[in-house]
């Protein structure tokens, strides 16, 4: 039979929880000008960096509309010139009842006029350069690519809803997850006190883990139909480990227990009375020792009370144990029992 010695050692107390790996940011690129697309710079499944260029629009037509616009400016410049000439001409003979004030006033308006024009030249000189700038589109954000959906030669529009391709931030990235109404309380107490809690992040089979992180923040109500609350949880993920949508199992470590008792948790029975585990004696018969558990963590868990650290207790074959069998046991850990070499005949004879 299989046993194992009691210890004194640490143990985590974890808040469980499903979830999906969700990007901090998600970016759908559009096209802010009607026009052929031209270029595109980058590959499908790329990371790229806020500020790349990521594909060109014909600005044919832009550069156009620019050189109208500052055409237009300089001839509406030279008519405001003309224009305040005249009022400083007629500011002169005015009070020498030369001319009368209403064609004062009138050339005033027309000046103030003439200033308005040109402004407006301006502004639409400003907006031919903003349609230009947008014919080179940039990527808005960090991170990864995804596929391309739409190729160059086509003319995209501004009304597209599906945009030119999607940005996905993958480094940092976090994951939302779901804990019980009933564990809000001592999360929300952890994080008033000040202190950083970590969540590991687990493949859907539970056994490998993903990624270890921090959480970040907490939703602002719980859902009344299932009594949870959403937690976000974010990661570091350098290596791509975690992939947007990704379903995960998150564990929020909401406490570390010190020095505690532990056993494995193979060589904890139950029954409907009581916990239990069958202890082995110095003389190396079984007794059955109740026993009250408090945090259980993967293979190891807690007893609080009923068992002392450094106890042998019986793993395995429980099944055929009863009050006062005598077992033969050894430790997982221990080392089957090396044998000597065995001599040969003919070597006995060499040496004789």
């Amino acid at each position: 039979m299989v046993a194992a010695t009691s210890h004194k050692g640490d143990i985590g107390v974890y808040y469980s929880g499903l979830g999906a790996v969700t990007p901090l940011a998600t970016v759908t690129v559009k096209s802010r000008v009607d026009g052929q697309l031209m270029s595109v710079r980058y590959r499908e499944g790329d990371t790229v960096h806020q500020g790349d260029l990521l594909v060109e629009i014909d600005d044919g037509p832009y550069r156009a509309a620019l050189t109208q616009a500052e055409g237009q400016l300089m001839r509406d410049q030279a008519a405001l010139e003309n224009a305040r000439i005249d009022l400083v001409r007629y500011q002169q003979l005015v009070p020498q009842k030369a001319i009368p004030e209403q064609q004062l006033a009138t050339q005033q308006a027309t000046v103030h006029q003439d200033e308005g024009v040109v402004k407006l030249d301006e502004g639409q000189i400003e907006s031919a350069k903003v349609n230009l700038a947008y014919c080179k589109i940039s990527a808005p954000a960090t991170g990864r690519i995804g596929l391309r959906l739409v190729d160059p030669g086509n003319i995209v529009q501004t009304a597209d809803t599906n945009g030119l391709l999607v940005i996905t931030q993958m480094d940092p990235i976090s994951a939302i997850f779901t804990i019980s109404e009933d564990q809000l309380q001592v999360v929300l107490k952890k994080r008033a006190a000040g202190q950083t809690l970590e969540v590991d992040a687990y493949s859907r089979d539970a056994k490998t883990k993903l990624a270890q992180g921090s959480l970040t923040t907490l939703d602002n109500q719980i859902d009344p139909a299932t009594g949870t609350l959403k937690l976000r949880a974010t990661f570091e993920n350098a290596k791509g480990t975690l992939f947007p949508n990704q379903f995960v199992n998150a564990r929020l470590l909401v406490e570390e227990k010190h020095g505690v008792t532990l056993v494995p948790t193979a060589a904890v029975q139950r029954n409907s009375q009581a916990t239990y585990v069958y202890v082995v004696k110095a003389d190396s018969t079984v007794t059955v020792r109740p026993i009250t558990l408090g945090t259980t963590e993967g293979d190891d868990s807690e007893v609080t009370s009923g068992l002392a650290p450094g106890e042998v207790v019986v793993m395995t074959g429980v099944d055929k144990l009863e009050e006062g069998t005598k077992v033969g046991t050894q430790t997982p850990s221990a080392a089957p029992p090396v044998s000597p070499p065995v001599k040969s005949a003919a070597t006995k004879r060499g040496k004789a």
